[in-house]
């Protein structure tokens, strides 16, 4: 028996009305290319764990940086290895700390371009951990938002655009807010990693930004993956505080908490499509498994329907490549 053809399956077989009524839009616009900055002149250097994604001199940020903008990407996110760590992580707040002088760099040859610092003290702990260690090894929260709005004010005095604090202490977003509108900052945005859980899929990030804790682990202060209504109350809070955008990491095991977040908070939502979820792809496509193009724009266009208004990824470059 020969069934009639419904509207929406005439609509799915005429291409141009099929792009007409798409629900969901992905474009390079929507998108946040992250860069690992490290100290020396070695212009880029491959990361084993990440294919594609490399360590960046500052010079080689910059051309970086500028091949991201010739592909319409707005927005770059940085990290930053320095040459030395201790206990505090005081190469976060170094006015001449690899972040600072890559935003200089960065800004100076491409003022169009949105730079994001991201605010974080692992990568410059000796022990790994986010923030500063008591003498039983637990993260002192209070100790470390002091800490934190240094570097906030730091990275935004250096010309960040927007800073983007990581590591999940609580109160850190009204901290950073208050530094920054007390040193005439008002007009820098936070970008609150708000929902940040304890993955598993932060592996290869790790390798990269030499950031994996030395003892213990962080599932003291980032989120339980079986939580979503904390992730709400989590984002509910930093916009409380001033967060002008709110953050869920990862992204393709969370698309229900993106969602959610962006129906109970109506703020702008980020979403961070993280270095395990890339690696996998990559390694799955290397061995002929899937083909990467297809999947990573269907897996980015489903970060997107869930509700995000900016998916972070290191596919940018490719996906704007794609989409041209």
């Amino acid at each position: 028996m020969a069934f009639p053809a419904t509207r929406l399956r005439r609509l799915r077989k005429t291409g141009l009305l099929r792009a007409l009524v798409r629900e969901t839009e992905l474009s390079v616009g929507h998108l946040v290319y992250p860069m690992f900055v490290v100290p020396g002149s070695e212009r880029r250097r491959p990361i084993a764990s990440m294919p594609g994604i490399d360590h960046l001199s500052i010079d080689g940020a910059v051309d970086e940086a500028g091949a991201a903008q010739a592909l319409g990407i707005p927005a770059v996110l940085l990290f930053g290895l320095p040459p030395h760590k201790d206990e505090q992580g005081s190469g976060a707040w170094d006015d001449e700390g690899i972040v600072q002088l890559a935003i200089r760099a960065i800004k100076a040859s491409h003022p169009d371009l949105l730079v994001i610092a991201d605010l974080c003290l692992c990568e410059y702990t000796s022990h790994g951990h986010c923030g500063v260690l008591r003498d039983d090894g637990v993260v002192d929260n209070d100790a470390t938002l002091e800490l934190l709005a240094r570097t906030a004010l730091s990275q935004a005095e250096a010309g960040a655009d927007a800073v983007a604090p990581s590591d999940m202490m609580d109160g850190r977003v009204g901290a950073l807010r208050g530094v920054l509108d007390e040193h005439g900052l008002a007009e820098t945005p936070v970008i609150a990693y708000s929902a940040k859980f304890a993955s598993a899929f932060y592996g290869p990030f790790r390798e990269a930004a030499d950031s994996a804790p030395q003892t213990g682990d962080r599932r003291g202060y980032q989120m339980d993956p079986a939580n979503a209504l904390e992730a709400v109350r989590e984002a509910k809070l930093d916009a409380d505080e001033g967060a002008d955008i709110v953050m869920v990491k990862p992204a393709l095991p969370y698309l229900d908490v993106i969602r959610r977040v962006k129906d109970e908070t109506g703020m702008p939502v980020a979403a961070y499509n993280v270095s395990g979820e890339y690696a996998m792809v990559k390694a799955a496509a290397e061995r002929g498994l899937l083909d990467e193009r297809a999947v990573v724009l269907e897996a980015l266009t489903g970060i997107r329907r869930a509700g995000a208004d900016i998916v972070i990824t290191y596919h940018a470059k490719d996906v704007a490549t794609w989409l041209r």
